[in-house]
């Protein structure tokens, strides 16, 4: 950890992450070159070139779907975590992929053109008022800038410099590039079929991530209520925790705080890192310290500070049992402030006193 930016470094996990999922662009790629072609019929017959295309447009698709599906099933269930936390490896590669498949688009339909090909791409087809023919080329140009965009802010530079707030906002532009693609095959590839086997695909992964985001959401936003009192929101049984690690509670203004025991004492934090926003609750603590799993910042689970020398803080949260469920209160102390453990029944307290 530092008290100054550093670039993140590589780990086997992110090594193993991205191999799986270059195999997995390279898998889709043969089958849909090798298997497929008599399986995606078409009114008319296309050649290599466009069919290169098609598979690169696909597996652009199919790549933005489970981007957008990671998300929720990690909210529906902490299995899935492992692969939110690389998911910007996903991005940019998804970018990459549509970048090649407008490359063969654009060197195969305009490369011939009397007139300049990215001339041509804009106003070849300029019927806009029409559903059937609709120029569907705009939606693919509208969605290939906003993954660029977003494949180029993915460093944690811009993370950093943006601030946390700012790059959020920015990459929700992930949902317009989606409803983009969609728009642009609805209008386009999905006009040119003798069967439906690519239209089901496309209808499938697109309802999939409707569902689930609507799942999570409604899942998130029933336990907040269900489990809210006042300004108090059950956490869990005490018998749910475990010696070391946390459990995490959405409260009802979204935020989310890490509850951990250490000792037989419960003390709550932030969930989010001052750093970059990573999860410190599935962090394991070490001399009561948490280290946040992205990149290594640590914090006193008492007090939300960091050791010294450095300086990054998270808000605490103030704790109390009610039976044998565990509460914490809504409202967040200042960063960095401290706040007594919460002895569990039946536990001895260990060094309970105040850090310097």
């Amino acid at each position: 950890m530092s008290v100054k930016y550093i670039p993140v470094q590589w780990n086997p996990n992110k090594w193993f992450y991205d191999a799986i999922m270059l195999a997995g662009v390279a898998a889709f790629l043969w089958i849909f070159l090798h298997i497929t072609p008599d399986v995606l019929g078409h009114e008319r017959a296309i050649n290599p070139q466009i069919h290169n295309a098609r598979a690169f447009g696909a597996c652009a698709f199919v790549m933005l779907t489970v981007i957008l599906c990671i998300g929720p099933l990690a909210r529906l269930d902490r299995r899935f975590l492992p692969l939110l936390y690389n998911r910007r490896h996903f991005g940019v590669m998804t970018a990459f992929v549509a970048l090649t498949h407008a490359g063969y688009i654009l060197n195969w339909y305009f490369n011939f053109s009397s007139s300049d090909k990215y001339v041509g791409l804009l106003y070849a087809n300029s019927s806009f008022g029409q559903l059937a023919g609709f120029p569907f080329e705009v939606f693919g140009i509208f969605s290939l800038i906003c993954l660029l965009i977003l494949a180029t802010t993915s460093h944690d530079f811009w993370l950093k410099f943006l601030t946390p707030p700012v790059w959020k906002r920015l990459h929700y532009l992930i949902y317009a590039a989606y409803f983009s693609v969609a728009a642009h095959i609805s209008l386009g590839i999905l006009q040119d079929q003798q069967n439906h086997v690519f239209t089901a695909l496309f209808l499938g992964g697109a309802g999939a991530v409707i569902v689930l985001q609507l799942a999570a959401w409604w899942s998130e936003r029933g336990a907040a209520a269900a489990s809210a009192k006042g300004d108090w929101v059950a956490v869990a049984d005490i018998s749910a925790f475990r010696e070391g690690f946390a459990r995490i509670t959405r409260l009802p203004n979204g935020d989310r705080v890490a509850v951990f025991l250490m000792e037989g004492q419960l003390s709550a934090i932030a969930n989010a890192c001052a750093h970059q926003n990573g999860p410190l609750g599935e962090g394991k603590i070490i001399d009561c310290l948490v280290t946040c799993p992205w990149h290594g910042f640590q914090y006193d689970v008492r007090s939300g500070r960091s050791p010294a020398p450095f300086t990054e803080k998270v808000p605490t949260y103030n704790l109390r049992l009610s039976g044998d469920t565990v509460e914490v209160n809504a409202d967040a102390n200042p960063p960095g402030t401290y706040v007594e453990p919460l002895a569990l029944p039946g536990a001895t307290p260990q060094g309970s006193e105040a850090p310097a």
